[in-house]
């Protein structure tokens, strides 16, 4: 095996694709030459938090979304990496909504097993990939930032494994020129404790909204307004928290809402989403795409239709996460070695992605997504060497976990799941959700 693979990223997606290699080479496989280029110091990728905002220590965008703290949104049993389960990692079962450095403990450690630490160039950013024809591979422009060194080196493939939760989609309202307190974007949140007794006005309907004005109500916020674009979350909030509809304008000090109400508000945290940004790719390789299950453009959902050398990792919207990750790197790393033939045929690739989109969109609800992306899980599965898994098992996980926020929105995480690795059943957590301000590993894996 004579080849060259650069992966651009050591996050979760990334950190699948060095795995399923190494998983392959341990197999006794011939695997390519890989190198992982990460512009952060260590790996994790959102799970590396940090308390940076803005810029680096480089003048890089920061890369990290990740608040302090931060617990899991959904339960682990979905996301549960099918060859290296919670147990193995921490000699017994753990509750099912682990806090951010729990997960990061985990993910961390299936790759010290693995040992591909040394497959990886920290502190280094990509600044160009470009495809040449000629040759039929590309030539990559990273930059390291220790040593503020620019090189080229040249790759048959090029995955993209560089997430899509870290450049923020940050509109502008009337006003905020004017307004006296804080306007900042979910991306640069960071602890909670920094709005306490203030009253919020958060921006936005989905998971940001929900969980960073949770985060902001258990340690203390006076009072949580989100204002929605087109549908209220809806859930039973408690009574210092108000869904309103969207914001029109803000003065000095209020915000006022297209129902003719206003707010006096002292922050405003804009929960309003994340942009597909690769700039360093060039026109003809770059993925342009909504945040949807289908993405645009990608065979399988992780082959470039346009150059099938070029791939994209957890590109997707998500319900399952780092166990789809896995499934696509596998597939990925197949379709690189030979094992898997991607059609010749452009337009075959093309009629992949128009019956991706036409099944997404035929759908009526979450409990269809939830069993849509699901089948794409079982069907990257099925084509690769991944352990198989309850995948049906994590799904019914999902419903569950819809059904528990329904009930009681603030105390959902005190549910526990059945693992659909081990069949063990996950205990219940020794604090409720809302009482336990203290989230360290040490205090969450307490017995």
């Amino acid at each position: 095996m004579t080849k060259k693979v650069a992966v651009i990223g050591a996050g979760p997606s990334g950190l699948a694709m060095l795995r399923a290699f190494q998983s392959a080479k341990a197999k006794g496989a011939d695997i390519p030459e890989v190198v992982c280029f990460e512009k952060q110091s260590n790996w994790g990728g959102l799970w590396n938090y940090t308390w940076r905002t803005g810029l680096d220590e480089y003048g890089e965008p920061v890369h990290c979304s990740m608040y302090r703290y931060l617990w899991s949104n959904g339960p682990k049993e979905g996301l549960e990496f099918a060859d290296y389960s919670f147990e193995e990692h921490f000699g017994k079962q753990i509750a099912s909504y682990p806090p951010r450095a729990v997960l990061f403990d985990y993910i961390e450690g299936r790759v010290k097993k693995a040992g591909v630490r040394d497959w990886i160039r920290f502190s280094t950013t990509i600044r160009m990939v470009r495809y040449n024809e000629a040759k039929g591979n590309f030539t990559v422009t990273a930059h390291d930032l220790k040593n503020d060194r620019m090189y080229e080196e040249e790759f048959d493939n090029v995955v993209v494994a560089s997430g899509h939760f870290s450049v923020p989609n940050v509109p502008a309202y009337p006003g905020f020129d004017k307004f006296n307190g804080r306007v900042l974007h979910a991306h640069d949140f960071r602890d909670a404790r920094e709005f306490s007794g203030k009253d919020l006005l958060l921006l936005g309907s989905s998971y940001s909204a929900e969980d960073i004005g949770s985060q902001c109500w258990k340690y203390g916020a006076k009072s949580i307004t989100v204002a929605y674009r087109n549908a209220p979350m809806a859930f039973k909030w408690p009574d210092n928290w108000k869904e309103v509809p969207k914001l029109e304008r803000v003065d000095e000090n209020t915000a006022y809402f297209s129902d003719g109400t206003s707010k006096k508000v002292d922050a405003i945290i804009l929960c309003t989403g994340y942009k597909h940004h690769f700039p360093f790719l060039p026109d003809d390789l770059r993925l342009k795409t909504a945040n949807r299950l289908a993405t645009a453009d990608l065979y399988k959902g992780v082959a470039w239709v346009n150059n099938p050398k070029l791939f994209f990792l957890g590109m997707q919207d998500q319900w399952f996460t780092f166990n789809m990750f896995d499934a696509q790197a596998w597939w990925v790393r197949d379709a690189i070695m030979g094992r898997i033939a991607i059609p010749a045929d452009k337009k075959a690739l093309l009629k992949d992605v128009a019956d991706r989109v036409a099944g997404e969109d035929a759908g009526k609800d979450a409990h269809d997504a939830i069993h849509y992306q699901g089948d794409y899980v079982k069907e990257l599965i099925a084509e690769t060497d991944y352990p198989s898994f309850d995948v049906d098992g994590a799904c019914e996980a999902f419903y569950e976990w819809k059904e528990h926020k329904k009930q009681d929105i603030m105390a959902f995480r005190n549910n526990a799941y059945k693992s659909v690795i081990t069949g063990t059943m996950a205990p219940i957590h020794h604090t409720p959700w809302k009482d336990a301000l203290e989230d360290s590993m040490e205090s969450y894996l307490r017995n």
